[in-house]
């Protein structure tokens, strides 16, 4: 049998379509690589083997009878062990004790990845709350980068994303509310995109407007472009109960369109944060060159003049993600009578969300203005922004099962829990963002660099995506995990 874990979810799915192999087979196939890898790295936090071989059953009796079953018939995915994703299946809220519950349903990456024929097999480790960008949690302690065991995967999707750059499964479920698609993309070694808010529906109730403190999108991350760019054509739609859901014409994102005459600009810290560590710099500038021989009109520094500084609007964002994480009547009580399950930080700033005042939140908003204002300048300009999705390359993980960020960057304090990630701009104001390998580090980390579009042209991300996936490939990275 070739080596299925070397192939994409559509080329997967084209081998089980043509009869070359059969679902089950497929699943049985990677539930041995789940027992071999996962142990080390710990990226799944449940699987439900049986319940995959049921699918694939189900799926052969469909091919059998000729009947459509979708691009990516019987690969393997996964889920995020956070917010729900699988009606009936058990899920922890990242690890959190008091908070364990039932998924009441299906997520829109789970719909959309059955309905494109893929057969979800388990869910993945994330920390608690989705409140930082590594990857630890008291119930299932720290996910690893499999490109180096004991170095983190990055958060808070570190589970599906080192799923995905381990070949433990070719796509996974991801979801974003400050860089949690992309840093883990990454420090993983795989290609995240987090699309606009408002493409996919993110219905919340009672708080319909629960995902938008700041912007929460769920996304696909995989080893290839294409794969990506199926899944989030089946993502997206309109849905009248999601306040922000918008019925714009949807593309087709598998179609590729000329990079030829497209304005690039770049920056490497926004004028905001530290400057990134000299190979990350060193990396994108090499992918500069070839981009310029693949026809793009020009490769520029642009500025972002802010009027808020980097502390102001981290704690911003804090304080946003906490109003949307913690003041539920079920975290509140789970708090309340079980704070040795939460971190220490998120009770920190669950505190302060709980205390917020109406002045507080205009001034949440009047940053989130500043910050859509710099990206609409920068825009007037450019197609595109490329920077680093992270300031650093990947954190060794602790032992205390609270592995967090570095408290400096090239010598500039930094918050630990979110500031390394140069992501959380991008979801204060919804612009669409996608991280994609660009190289090797000398210590064999994975380096992402970070694509940013304006909002509702996701479709440039992936011209640029697909361009950069064949003059830069990267495929070949994931020998050497």
């Amino acid at each position: 049998m070739q080596q299925l874990e070397k192939l994409t979810a559509k080329a997967i799915g084209t081998l089980v379509k043509r009869k070359d192999i059969s679902p089950t087979e497929v699943i049985k196939y990677f539930a041995s690589l789940i027992e071999k890898k996962n142990p080390e790295i710990n990226a799944f936090v449940y699987t439900r083997i049986d319940e995959a071989l049921e699918q694939a059953k189900e799926l052969e009796n469909k091919i059998m009878q000729g009947q459509d079953v979708g691009p990516f018939a019987g690969a393997p995915t996964a889920l995020k062990d956070f917010l729900p994703s699988k009606k009936g299946w058990p899920a922890t809220h990242g690890g959190v004790k008091s908070l364990q519950t039932i998924d009441a349903y299906d997520s829109e990456y789970c719909k959309a990845a059955e309905k494109l024929g893929a057969i979800v097999i388990g869910k993945t480790n994330a920390p608690s709350f989705g409140f930082r960008g590594t990857t630890d949690n008291k119930m299932y302690g720290p996910t690893s980068t499999p490109f180096r065991i004991g170095y983190n995967a990055g958060g808070s999707s570190g589970g599906s994303a080192a799923a995905v750059g381990s070949q433990m499964v070719p796509a996974a479920e991801v979801t974003d509310a400050g860089g949690s698609i992309r840093i883990p993309a990454a420090w993983c070694g795989v290609y995240g995109f987090k699309p606009s808010a408002g493409i996919i529906p993110s219905v919340c109730r009672p708080d319909a407007w629960t995902a938008t403190h700041p912007y929460c999108c769920p996304g696909p991350a995989t080893r290839s472009v294409e794969d990506a760019a199926i899944i989030l054509t089946q993502m997206q739609g309109y849905d009248p109960r999601d306040p922000i859901s918008v019925p714009i014409k949807y593309e087709d994102f598998t179609k590729r369109h000329s990079i030829k005459g497209m304005r690039i600009g770049y920056t490497d810290n926004f004028d905001l944060f530290p400057h990134c560590d000299s190979q990350i710099s060193e990396a994108m500038g090499k992918v500069f060159d070839k981009l310029l021989d693949a026809g793009v009109k020009c490769i520029e520094p642009v500025k972002f003049d802010f009027h808020y500084s980097m502390k102001e609007i981290e704690e911003a964002w804090l304080l946003g993600i906490s109003i949307d994480d913690s003041l539920t009547p079920e975290v509140i009580e789970a708090v309340d009578k079980h704070p040795e399950d939460m971190p220490l930080e998120f009770l920190k700033w669950h505190y302060r969300a709980r205390s917020a005042s109406m002045q507080d939140y205009r001034k949440f908003h009047e940053i989130r203005t500043d910050i859509l204002d710099a990206h609409l300048d920068a825009f007037r300009e450019y197609d595109i922004i490329l920077t680093p999705v992270a300031g650093c390359l990947p954190v060794k993980n602790t032992d205390d099962f609270n592995t967090k960020g570095p408290k400096h960057i090239n010598g500039t304090e930094i918050n630990p829990l979110i500031g390394f990630g140069y992501t959380y701009l991008e979801n204060m104001v919804g612009t669409p963002a996608a991280s994609v390998p660009i190289g090797l580090s000398k210590e064999g980390f994975p380096i992402g660099m970070q694509i940013i579009a304006n909002r509702y042209r996701d479709d440039l991300i992936f011209d640029l995506s697909y361009v950069l996936e064949e003059i830069n490939p990267w495929q070949q990275f994931y020998d050497k995990v």
